[in-house]
């Protein structure tokens, strides 16, 4: 059975229906199912929604802060599970508690942690901002978003425990966890389809992006469990680089776009570009993330099974990786071209939020390139790069994903939460530790993988400690990003409640979409009318005051 091929057919059919019901206006929602939702998503709570703000821009600022919180807890996990492949011995006693950690483990929690609790949190903070900032509306529920950040806190909380102790009291403790992200995750979805139900304008192309981000991810398990290629090693694999491709993705792709054009105050390079990235990442496989199934066998409680695909699926399922470099490079250039020229990039290159952005787009083709041949070689059953996936795994994920979703998080949420962040010069530190840590960290640890596989090929036993020393500095490096999610961290709560006030004309977004006018009040340069998202073609209106009182001179 060509398990790729059939699972990818119902994928994309899935979502042709709800790109179909979208564009006719969501039929199915009227006033009854619109009703019936935000009775769900509210009054059934009970007495537990009252005890959250319902503010705009809450629900947004709730979800960035507890991405941050994750974020330092994923890099503690992770810098100690790479300490731990060189001094195994390290939390001997924590032994005296009952617990006896060691690095796969940590490493795999810092992985789940960092993929749905940082990354995740910070893209549906953003998201929750964004999309209806595109749709010309509100939020459909804050309060419901707001209470939903907490069971999505929780769930991850229980990934962290299930990854340490997979049984505890006779419950397996991941599918619990991921039982309760679902929920969390259909309740969000929820939210943002009531939300563009209500929409006044064209959704642009970003938003669509975070739409197909959320909605995807949940076509994605559909699609692999109708066709039934769950309990195949191929289709577990597939669902995991669905998943990627749709919900971390586009989700990024969809926030990291519009934080750009507002961070930088430029309107996106080019509309057709995001458009070849939204239907590049939905019909292509992303070759981003490990190569064995684990994550997804863990969290869905099923029966791990060896990769074993058909010589068409080999076919088919390289083929669709290589051609995924299309909507990669496309959203790479689009970001930093539409960040070229701003006053932010290039007067303040520290400006928070646009350097972590550039980073991210930056690394991610050579990041994708060196993931697109790991997974090759894993699909093929070739196996000789095995070695270095788990480098090229963190290296997506802390040079790529949690760069851009930071990025994205750091531009939104002063204009979410309505305050400034505490500090710049320590958000201007924390780029620079967790930039340093993990790019330097990484690369030495990829360099000590590939001295592991030369090793292994040649049978020689002469290196080995040279080897140990270089994973012994590629984990203290990495220490920086711990030290750099510290500062983040720190100075996004501190911001909160100490943070200077953003000042109401500094709130409203920009667009990423050219404005098609621009009204003259005063004397202003031409850098100022094009950052505001003017274009060639913008028409601008002067206009002005006359001494006469009352009456108004047209010029």
């Amino acid at each position: 059975m060509d398990v790729i091929v059939s699972t990818l057919a119902a994928f994309w059919l899935i979502l042709a229906l709800f790109f179909v019901l979208i564009k006719r206006g969501l039929w199915i929602f009227n006033e009854v199912s619109k009703s019936l939702s935000m009775f769900m998503l509210e009054k059934a709570l009970g007495p537990a929604i009252d005890f959250v703000s319902g503010r705009s821009g809450s629900a947004s600022t709730a979800w960035i802060i507890h991405g941050f919180i994750w974020t330092f807890a994923a890099s503690t996990f992770t810098f100690v599970g790479l300490w731990l492949t060189h001094d195994s011995t390290a939390l001997h006693s924590f032994g005296s508690w009952g617990y006896h950690p060691n690095s796969s483990e940590l490493i795999y929690a810092g992985r789940l942690t960092a993929l749905f609790g940082a990354i995740g949190m910070l893209v549906i903070g953003a998201s929750l901002y964004a999309l209806p900032k595109l749709s010309g509306t509100d939020l459909a529920s804050e309060s419901n978003a707001t209470l939903v950040s907490l069971l999505w806190t929780f769930s991850v909380l229980l990934m962290f425990i299930g990854s340490q102790n997979s049984v505890i009291l006779g419950i397996t403790i991941l599918p619990v966890a991921n039982i309760l992200l679902s929920l969390a995750s259909t309740a969000i979805a929820i939210n943002m389809i009531l939300t563009i139900s209500e929409a006044t304008q064209d959704i642009p192309f970003p938003g669509w992006l975070i739409l197909f981000a959320v909605i995807g991810n949940i076509a994605a398990i559909l699609a692999v469990f109708v066709s039934g290629a769950y309990d195949e090693g191929t289709g577990q694999w597939l669902l995991f680089h669905l998943s990627g491709g749709t919900f971390f993705f586009c989700g990024l792709a969809g926030v990291s776009l519009y934080s750009a054009s507002v961070g930088s105050g430029n309107p996106l390079w080019s509309k057709s570009l995001v458009a070849f990235t939204l239907f590049g990442a939905l019909v292509t496989i992303n070759p981003m993330g490990s190569i064995d199934s684990s994550m997804v066998t863990d969290l869905f409680s099923l029966t791990s099974s060896e990769l074993a695909p058909s010589s068409r699926d080999v076919i088919a399922g390289s083929f669709l990786m290589a051609l995924s470099a299309i909507p990669i490079i496309a959203f790479s250039a689009n970001m930093l071209v539409t960040m070229r020229g701003s006053d932010a990039f290039v007067e303040n290159p520290d400006s928070p939020g646009i350097a972590e952005l550039n980073l991210g787009s930056w690394m991610l083709v050579p990041v994708a390139i060196g993931a697109l041949f790991v997974q090759t070689d894993a699909l093929g059953s070739v196996n000789e790069l095995t070695g270095i996936s788990q480098s090229l795994d963190l290296m997506a994920i802390w040079l790529v994903m949690v760069p851009l979703s930071i990025g994205a998080a750091l531009n939104i949420l002063p204009r979410a939460s309505g305050r400034h962040q505490l500090s710049a010069n320590r958000s201007r530190w924390a780029y620079w530790m967790m930039t340093g840590g993990a790019f330097l960290g990484l690369l030495i640890t990829l360099m000590s993988d590939f001295t592991d596989m030369a090793l292994t090929e040649s049978m020689a036993e002469q290196g080995a400690s040279i080897n140990d020393e270089l994973r012994k500095v590629g984990s203290v490096m990495f220490y920086g990003t711990v030290i750099g999610a510290i500062f983040h961290c720190t100075n996004a709560i501190s911001g909160q409640f100490r943070g200077r006030i953003v000042e109401i004309g500094n709130t409203s977004s920009i667009s990423s979409i050219s404005i098609e006018s621009y009204t003259l009040t005063s004397p202003t340069s031409i850098r100022k009318i094009l950052a505001s998202g003017a274009t060639l073609d913008t028409e601008v209106s002067p206009s002005g005051q006359s001494e006469e009182e009352g009456s108004a001179t047209e010029l």
